[in-house]
């Protein structure tokens, strides 16, 4: 019986990969990652010069992305049938072999392999490779503590309605904005009524090649690439306030 090795790869850059993570991916004989169609994919890029000569690789082509609301049917149908025809394949290719499926970022953390960890459940033999979530090499990118003392972080997703992300912008400290791209316009005023916009940065492509760091005010685009992430760093007690 073989194994599926989630593998997480970090936020980008391949130095920042777990000795680990390198360790497993350069021994790996197959080798998955999700990916968009006629895109090579994020992961994949991350390891570009780590494969074996001889492995085989399986791309997961999304059927769809952004070409249809991700909240209608049609979308959750195509999704949901694309996550369980890769969990049959998969399942069936672990049973003689060990799978290393990559997965950008840290895999229990907004990972898509989570769809197909669901699925593979009792099915087969399952490790999951911690890796360098994507805010934190973008925070990183910034160069300022995230949050301090007893602030309070929060996680936002900008495909939330902009009444939830006001909200949730007023009644928190530190705030880390994903899934920005198309919700940029959204994001900047929600912020903005929220009393926060001049406080925050967008990253753009964090650690990786390309990157961009600039403050959010400061930027006229309303739209910026999928691997993005809008931050507002907390400002709580200093390490050597006093208690």
């Amino acid at each position: 019986m073989g194994r599926i090795i989630c593998c997480g790869l970090g936020p980008g850059d391949p130095d920042l990969m777990s000795v680990r993570a390198d360790r497993v991916v350069r021994a790996a004989k197959h080798v998955a990652y999700f990916r968009k169609r006629g895109r090579p994919g994020q992961a994949r890029r991350i390891v570009e010069g780590m494969l074996a000569a001889d492995v085989t690789e399986y791309p997961m082509e999304y059927p769809v992305t952004t070409e249809i609301a991700f909240d209608g049917p049609d979308y959750v149908q195509q999704l949901s049938g694309f996550y369980d025809e890769w969990a049959e394949r998969l399942a069936r290719l672990s049973r003689a072999v060990d799978v290393v499926v990559l997965c950008e970022g840290d895999p229990y953390f907004y990972g898509s392999f989570m769809h197909l960890h669901t699925r593979l459940q009792g099915r087969v033999e399952i490790e999951v490779i911690a890796g360098i979530p994507g805010m934190v090499g973008c925070w990183n990118g910034v160069g300022q503590p995230i949050a301090l003392g007893d602030d309070v972080t929060t996680v936002l997703m900008g495909t939330l309605p902009e009444g939830e992300l006001e909200r949730r912008m007023r009644d928190s400290d530190a705030l880390v904005i994903m899934k920005t791209g198309r919700n940029l316009a959204k994001v900047r005023r929600a912020l903005a009524a929220a009393g926060r916009l001049d406080d925050a940065w967008l990253v753009e492509r964090g650690t990786m090649p390309g990157e961009r760091v600039a403050r959010l005010v400061e930027i006229d685009a309303t739209e910026c690439p999928y691997f993005a992430i809008v931050l507002v760093h907390g400002k709580g007690r200093l390490p050597d306030a006093a208690e």
